[in-house]
C-alpha cells in the first residue's frame, strides 16, 4: 500500500564511539529499507561518513534535511544535531558521546511528539555517559515512559520470531526485586502484555506464561513463598479478567524443556531472568520494545560493543529487525484501531420471532 511506504522511521545514532553506526549504515545500505519507509537518521553525516571511511563500507548518498517534513521518501535522510566539532573516540565512553547520543534522542522524541515521524528506533547508548541532570534515568524506557508516557507504564517486550519475552521490573538491583514485587504490579503486567500482545502483534487469545521468582517455582514454600503469595494470586486475578495466563513455572525448566514454544509471551520476574534466555534463542534477530506507550520505539537488543567498534565486526541483523519490527507494530496498531473503532451494539435476541428485534425509534 502506498501509505505504507511513507512510514517515517526515526533513528537515532546512540554512543557515537561504539558500533552504532556500523549497524546503521550497514542496514540502510539495504535498498528494501527505503522501499519499505522512509528513514530519518537523528546525528551527524560528518560522523556517519568518519564510520564509512575507517571501516571501508559501501558508500551510498545520505540526505541531509533540517525536518522530516523535508524527507526524501526514496533516500536515506539525516539531521544534523551534533556539532562539526563533534570528537569520536573509538571504544571509548566519552562525556562527548553521551552529549551526543542525548541530542539525538531528544530531538527525536521531540519530533515523534509532534507527529513529523511515525515511529522510533533507537541505536545502543552507554548509560553511564548519557546520564545527566536531563537523561536521569536507568534506560531508554524509563526517560520514553517520562518524555511521552502521558501517563502511561512502559514495559519492556524483547521479541523476535515466535518469541516475546516481558518483564515486571525492568532496571532494579537484583536486590531489590523482590521487594519491588506485588501482585497487583504482576496482574498489571500480565494485562498491559496481554494488551500489546493483541494490539501490537496482532495475537487474539495469546496465551501468557508467568514466570516463578524462586528457584525451582520455590519448591512449595521450602526456597521462598513469593510465587504462592504473590505471583500466582495475581495470575488468578488475570484468569478472572479472561486473559490467559498460566503459571507460575521454573524459568530453567520452562526454556531448558522447549515449554516457551507453546505460549504467545511470556513474562519474567527481573531483566536477566528473561533476557539471558532471550538473547541465547533468539541469536541476533533480536529486537527491544517498548510496549503500553501512545508512540513505537524499538532498538537492537545489543549494547555499544566497545570491543569491536571501528573494525567492521558488527552484525546489523538485530538493527534490520528493529526497523521492520517497529514498522509491522506501528501497521497492527493501525489496523487494530480500524477493526474497533465502530464496534457494533450488542442486541438481545427475540426467540419467538426468531429474529433480532427492531430498534425503538428515538421520542
Amino acid at each position: 500500500m502506498e501509505q505504507d511506504k511513507k512510514i517515517r522511521v526515526g533513528i537515532t545514532h546512540g554512543d557515537i564511539n561504539g558500533v552504532g553506526y556500523e549497524v546503521l549504515l550497514k542496514a540502510l545500505s539495504d535498498e528494501r529499507i527505503t522501499e519499505l519507509c522512509t528513514p530519518v537518521i537523528y546525528g551527524s553525516a560528518k560522523i556517519a561518513n568518519y564510520h564509512r571511511k575507517g571501516m571501508e563500507l559501501p558508500e551510498f548518498k545520505l540526505f541531509q534535511i533540517d525536518s522530516p517534513d523535508d524527507a526524501a521518501p526514496d533516500q536515506v535522510n539525516i539531521i544534523n544535531v551534533v556539532g562539526e566539532d563533534c570528537k569520536i573516540d573509538i571504544g571509548q565512553p566519552t562525556e562527548a558521546a553521551g552529549k551526543a547520543a542525548l541530542a539525538a534522542l531528544e530531538r527525536a522524541v521531540s519530533d515523534l511528539r509532534d507527529g513529523l515521524i511515525d515511529v522510533l528506533v533507537t541505536a545502543p547508548i552507554n548509560k553511564h555517559t548519557i546520564h545527566s541532570e536531563e537523561f536521569n534515568f536507568p534506560g531508554h524506557t524509563e526517560y520514553l515512559q517520562e518524555r511521552i508516557g502521558e501517563g502511561r507504564q512502559a514495559m519492556m517486550i524483547m521479541c523476535a520470531e515466535g518469541l516475546r519475552v516481558a518483564l515486571v521490573t525492568i532496571h532494579d538491583p537484583l536486590s531489590e526485586v523482590a521487594k519491588n514485587l506485588s501482585s497487583k504490579s504482576i496482574t498489571d503486567k500480565i494485562m498491559a502484555f496481554n494488551r500489546s500482545l493483541i494490539e501490537d502483534f496482532g495475537i487474539h487469545g495469546p496465551r501468557i506464561a508467568v514466570l516463578a521468582l524462586n528457584p525451582h517455582a520455590g519448591d512449595a514454600g521450602v526456597i521462598g513463598t513469593e510465587e504462592s503469595e504473590i505471583i500466582a494470586p495475581a495470575i488468578a486475578e488475570a484468569n478472572k479478567r479472561r486473559v490467559l495466563a498460566f503459571g507460575p513455572y521454573p524459568a530453567d525448566g520452562f526454556f531448558g524443556s522447549g515449554a516457551y514454544r507453546k505460549f504467545d509471551g511470556v513474562l519474567a520476574m527481573y531483566h536477566d531472568q528473561g533476557l539471558i534466555p532471550f538473547k541465547v534463542l533468539a541469536g541476533e534477530t533480536g529486537v527491544n520494545f517498548t510496549a503500553g506507550l501512545p508512540y513505537v520505539r524499538t532498538s537492537p537488543d545489543h549494547g555499544t560493543a566497545y570491543d569491536i567498534a571501528g573494525q567492521g565486526k558488527a552484525d546489523e541483523q538485530s538493527m534490520r529487525e528493529a526497523i521492520y519490527t517497529a514498522i509491522d507494530i506501528f501497521r497492527n496498531r493501525r489496523r487494530e484501531a480500524e477493526a474497533t473503532a465502530n464496534p457494533l451494539r450488542r442486541q438481545s435476541y427475540d426467540k419467538g420471532n426468531d429474529r433480532l428485534p427492531a430498534e425503538k425509534p428515538e421520542r
